[in-house]
């Protein structure tokens, strides 16, 4: 009996060792072949891979909560000390950049008040220019006046009482004037030339001698028709006469060229 319980241990044992097709001595190496193919590829159901899913969603918002809180915990873990310099810094921040907006709308208005500034210098500039212009001859002038007439057929007429004339309309206010088509400024001078003829400024003017007069018509009239005035006193020359004509507008045109001087220049203001 006890030989055949042996023979029967031996033959269970030998069964152990069979692999499945019966082969003694590979049931180890089959073992591991089929521990492998049951972890690999892992095969997860959808309830499975509902609850990874789930999981992952969880932590990464635990994980974007911690990280948003951080700051705050900070600043409500932090001292009183470190919480009034951080104000302090705030503050003068903000007092920075209320100081560079100032600085920037003072560099705006300055710089509009420049433009205007510069365009209105430009306006009386030119305005200057044009009014210096006609006192010079070099400028066209036009606007209500008187034209004097003076007729000589005798020849009596002469330079001086052509410059005395001239003398006598600036003082009554004449403004821009023309004798004959010649401009006359401050530096023209007279000379007398052939009988019933005379020099302005080098060129030879003859009568009659038209005077082409820019002011206030009222007043240039008056003056030439005073007693003992160019009117009167040309009357008492043989064969001569004077007349003035009043205009709501006269033009003078004829300009001079614009010289530059040789030794006078302009003083600093």
């Amino acid at each position: 009996m006890i030989g055949a319980g042996r023979n029967r241990r031996e033959q269970r044992v030998g069964q152990d060792e069979d692999t499945p097709d019966g082969t003694p001595g590979e049931a180890p190496q089959g073992g591991r072949r089929r521990l492998a193919e049951a972890l690999w590829p892992p095969r997860l159901s959808r309830a499975q891979l509902v609850v990874a899913l789930l999981l992952f969603s969880l932590g990464l918002g635990l994980a974007i909560q911690v990280r948003s809180t951080n700051s705050a915990t900070e600043l409500r873990g932090a001292r009183q000390e470190d919480l009034v310099r951080l104000l302090d810094e705030v503050d003068a921040r903000q007092q920075r950049l209320d100081t560079e907006h100032q600085q920037l709308q003072q560099s705006l208005a300055t710089l509009q008040n420049s433009s205007q500034q510069a365009e209105e210098a430009q306006i009386q500039t030119r305005a200057k220019e044009q009014q210096l212009g006609v006192l010079a001859g070099t400028v066209a002038a036009t606007g209500p006046g008187v034209v004097l007439t003076i007729k000589d057929p005798g020849g009596k007429v002469q330079a001086d009482m052509l410059l005395n004339t001239l003398e006598e309309l600036r003082a009554a206010g004449a403004e821009a004037v023309e004798i004959n088509g010649v401009r006359v400024v401050a530096a023209t001078w007279f000379s007398d030339a052939s009988p019933g003829s005379v020099s302005v400024s080098g060129s030879h003017v003859a009568q009659p001698y038209r005077f082409t007069v820019i002011g206030n018509a009222h007043d240039l009239d008056t003056a030439m028709g005073i007693p003992g005035g160019v009117v009167q006193s040309v009357g008492q020359l043989a064969r001569a006469s004077a007349t003035v004509s009043e205009q709501k507008s006269l033009a003078v045109t004829a300009l001079l060229p614009l010289s530059t001087p040789d030794y006078a220049h302009s003083a600093p203001p």
